[in-house]
């Protein structure tokens, strides 16, 4: 029988599961450069279980030279449902890799200060979403440790991989789908209050782009993700003899278009309306809402891109243009 102690070590696997310990050590940090057995490996997982004994990772860090921490900034903005599945499927394949995954927050910090508070954790890769970083900023995480920083956003910054997502993209597609659809008098919600000018802004441009040289006007509307204000924009609707709309995201075209269905405006008769993301509830409304498909970035792809730029720290930033951006056409345009 097996004395099982206050605080199980390797060594204590390794007895239970008669194996040496660097054995132990391979199988639990899944080190792929020693051939172990599938049935050793069972065998060390069951004794590791047995036991409660979970590797140090302080100490695997020190071995290693750094971690297999990846820290992400928790966002400090609302995240639908479609950004929401593309950080579990990027945190699952990073797991697949053996990393760690940490969301952190930093209220009220921002940019460079950010970076600094990241930076403390020691972190072997730093993913950095919009624009909230900027060469120093890499700067401390690298010199910090941090063999990878990769930003996802619209621009580059110097020292950083870099996910490219061009926004205006979804606008301009919402923006030239209303104008082929007959429509001239073009509404654009932008979020009001919400942190999203990152992606609000682009969005709107987008449309403007599309619709520059033509006979068509565009308004930008400011909305509060709220029943209260959607009511009072719908309740000035007509007033503002718009004849379409392109509400930022699928979220806000629903929240917006019940209120407009709520005072009598009929969709798409007298407006149409479009949103972005190709939610399934967006699907399920009557009229079914003509959407613009964001095409993410693949979590696969990313989470490799992580691993070489830990594996070679030294090598040229890569930089990769990604979403993806289709019109899906339906009823309510």
């Amino acid at each position: 029988m097996v004395q099982i102690p206050n605080t199980p070590t390797s060594a204590d696997v390794a007895r239970l599961a008669g194996v040496s310990r660097a054995t132990v050590s391979y199988v639990l940090n899944n080190t792929s450069a020693v051939r172990i057995s599938e049935p050793t490996r069972r065998r060390v997982r069951e004794a590791a279980r047995e036991l409660g004994y979970v590797p140090h990772a302080a100490a695997r860090s020190l071995r290693a030279g750094h971690s297999r921490m990846v820290l992400m900034p928790a966002p400090a903005i609302p995240v639908g449902p479609l950004y929401s599945g593309f950080l579990n499927e990027l945190q699952w394949e990073l797991g697949r890799l053996d990393y760690t995954v940490v969301q952190y927050g930093t209220v009220g910090l921002q940019g460079d200060e950010a970076a600094r508070s990241w930076a403390e954790l020691r972190p072997v890769a730093v993913l950095v979403p919009g624009a909230e970083l900027g060469p120093q900023g890499v700067g401390v995480l690298k010199r910090s440790g941090a063999r990878a920083v990769v930003t996802l956003g619209p621009g580059r910054v110097d020292g950083a991989h870099a996910m490219l997502m061009d926004y205006d993209a979804v606008g301009e597609g919402a923006g030239a789908h209303l104008y082929t659809r007959g429509r001239r008098r073009i509404g654009v919600v932008v979020p009001e209050g919400s942190g999203l000018e990152a992606y609000s802004r682009p969005r709107l441009a987008g449309v403007r782009r599309a619709l520059r040289g033509t006979d068509a006007a565009v308004t930008e509307l400011p909305l509060a993700f709220t029943e209260e204000s959607a009511a009072q924009l719908a309740a000035r609707w007509r007033e503002s003899a718009l004849d379409a709309v392109f509400a930022y995201n699928d979220e806000y075209a629903m929240l917006l278009m019940r209120a407009l269905q709520d005072t009598g405006v009929r969709i798409p008769e007298d407006v149409a309306v479009i949103g972005a993301d190709d939610l399934m509830l967006g699907r399920l409304l009557r009229p079914r809402l003509s959407t613009v498909h964001i095409e993410l970035p693949s979590g696969r792809d990313l989470a490799e891109l992580v691993d070489r730029a830990v594996r070679d720290p030294g090598g040229e930033p890569e930089v990769h243009k990604v979403l993806g951006a289709t019109v899906v056409p339906r009823e309510s345009s």
